[in-house]
């Protein structure tokens, strides 16, 4: 994970993290970094320290900081105090992984398991070799595009950050 001190064209600042460089350039490109005080999607990283800790800081390190209130200037002579510390998700990516969770946990609870068989199993379901069950499993991006080429429907379920863990 990686943290990036973040500013818009408006010049209000905040911080978010990302999995790595590669994702925020991502995210930036699909216009899905924004900022929370005004929205606006152009935002470019600001200028920051690398945070490194001696071996005698590193208790300290491990308190948590106060949360400092700071301000963010609108226009001259306007300032609007920031939240003490920014989402590290935006509302709508909350609810898109608590939908995909909640797609997750359904195909786990209603349809059988069937690991590195999937390919096989899916490839004999179609041409009615054994009956149509719900199934879930593993494939390589081969096996898939394989399976969808023969007119086999199959769609991949995308691992999120929590299954990781």
């Amino acid at each position: 994970m990686i943290r990036y001190n973040l500013r818009c064209e408006r010049d209000h600042t905040f911080e978010s993290w990302f999995q790595s460089s590669a994702a925020y350039e991502s995210q930036e490109k699909r216009k899905l970094v924004s900022c929370p005080v005004c929205g606006s999607v152009k935002v470019e990283r600001a200028i920051m320290a690398p945070r490194i800790v001696s071996k005698k800081g590193r208790d300290k390190a491990r308190e948590p900081a106060p949360a400092a209130a700071t301000t963010t200037t609108t226009s001259p002579g306007t300032e609007v105090a920031a939240p003490a510390s920014t989402p590290l998700l935006m509302a709508q990516e909350r609810e898109l992984r608590a939908k995909l969770k909640e797609l997750r946990d359904h195909i786990v609870k209603n349809a059988d398991n069937v690991g590195e068989r999937f390919s096989n199993e899916a490839r004999k379901m179609h041409y009615g070799d054994i009956e149509h069950r719900p199934i879930y499993g593993e494939a390589s991006p081969d096996e898939a595009r394989s399976l969808i080429d023969e007119g086999i429907e199959v769609s991949p379920l995308p691992v999120l950050p929590d299954d990781r863990n």
